[in-house]
């Protein structure tokens, strides 16, 4: 059974930095074909594509862009979102998911298998 369990969330002002960390286990995907994502949803908004980490590397979305970084451990069982100079637009529920890689990209409807979330509040 595959179980992604995000962590790291909370509270913070504008300017500040929070790392969420998502941890994978039973994934269908060997370390060579996965595709891990961040995203996140407003309240009254569709969940959008953050960042996506696979063989090729990292790609985000243009409003996180500078500011977010993803990485992974090298066992890829577990990815990080660093967010840097956060702004209160940035705030949401934060979701990790795991695909194939073939299948990846920011469009959230892709995705297979999605963690609980984690909550980023940011103040102004």
């Amino acid at each position: 059974q595959v179980q992604l369990a995000e962590s790291g969330g909370g509270s913070v002002q504008a300017g500040g930095s929070l790392r969420l960390s998502c941890a994978v286990s039973g994934s269908p995907y060997d370390s060579r074909h996965i595709c891990m994502g961040w995203f996140r949803q407003a309240p009254g908004k569709e969940r959008e594509g953050v960042g996506i980490i696979d063989n090729d590397g990292t790609t985000y979305a243009d409003s996180v862009k500078g500011r977010f970084t993803i990485s992974q451990d090298n066992a890829k069982t577990t990815t990080y979102l660093q967010m840097d100079s956060l702004k209160p637009e940035d705030t949401a529920m934060y979701y990790c998911a795991s695909v194939a890689f073939e299948a990846c990209t920011l469009d959230a409807r892709r995705w297979d298998y999605w963690g609980q979330g984690t909550q980023v509040t940011v103040s102004s």
